[in-house]
């Protein structure tokens, strides 16, 4: 079973328990940063957004079915307070629990069905080789994406194209795509860059990462871009557990070299991870 397998199951059957990231990623057995990392991935939001919407999913169910209290329904779904359920409930469904329960069915409501993942996302994956890596200091362009609205990150590889070998500083012909600083809600930066000396005479606009040295596992995928997803998802759901390994919360990234072709998307493309040594 996946990780992201796991993840759904545990959140299905965490009963009445404070919803949280710890005791989630407790019961699959692996970290904060790996887990949110690897659902996110697999599911397009967070672990927590989806928890959240199937309690407030359940809990709308419960209500429109008669239940006879809502601060009962409000301690079955993990809240303290009736206050507290009340905001939640209204935020997500744009009703008062209250207005849920008298009107007896839940047909204008969006609820969160329960995820069925496909398998066959799951690919064949070559094991990975480790590098240490020492400081690299990355230079680009920056934008703040959320996992369900990344799709903008081809236009933003296109709005740098121009930028490849004209950089101040500019060390080698690799390019570089950074996912880092996410902040466990979904939310994440991406950098479409390259590698530089420094970070003197840069355009204002431009992002700067120093990622520190770390240990890599370092995945290839093969193929056409378009499928990234499927090596992602097995990286992330996979491998990186069955190799015993555990996920550093700090930049991972993308490495585009010759291998890669930009102009059909097809090539090799390394995916380095950063671990615990």
């Amino acid at each position: 079973m996946s990780l992201v397998h796991r993840v759904l199951w545990a959140i299905e059957i965490d009963g009445s328990d404070p919803p949280g990231l710890e005791p989630i990623a407790d019961r699959v057995g692996v970290s904060r940063f790996h887990m949110s990392r690897a659902f996110e991935i697999a599911t397009g939001q967070s672990v927590m957004r989806y928890a959240r919407a199937r309690r407030l999913s359940e809990a709308a169910r419960q209500l429109a079915a008669g239940a006879p209290s809502v601060l009962s329904v409000a301690f079955d779904a993990g809240y303290g307070s009736h206050e507290a359920f009340s905001r939640a409930f209204r935020r997500q469904f744009g009703l008062t629990p209250e207005a849920v329960r008298e009107q007896r069915h839940v047909d204008n409501l969006d609820l969160m069905e329960p995820i069925n993942m496909d398998e066959d996302l799951i690919i064949d994956l070559a094991p990975p080789r480790f590098e240490d890596g020492g400081e690299i200091l990355i230079a680009g362009l920056s934008e703040r994406y959320r996992f369900e609205t990344n799709q903008g990150i081809p236009q933003q590889w296109r709005k740098f194209g121009p930028y490849i070998g004209n950089l101040p500083g500019q060390i080698g012909a690799k390019t570089y795509g950074v996912s880092w600083n996410g902040d466990g809600a979904g939310n994440f930066e991406y950098v479409t860059g390259v590698q530089v000396r420094d970070f003197e005479d840069l355009p204002d606009e431009f992002a700067r990462v120093r990622v520190a040295p770390q240990r890599y596992a370092v995945f290839t995928h093969t193929g056409n871009i378009s499928t990234m997803r499927r090596t992602a998802y097995t990286i992330w759901n996979k491998a990186l557990s069955e190799a015993g390994l555990t996920a550093l919360d700090a930049p991972n990234f993308e490495l585009y070299d010759d291998r890669f072709d930009p102009h059909t998307g097809d090539g090799e493309v390394e995916v380095w991870v950063p671990v615990e040594r």
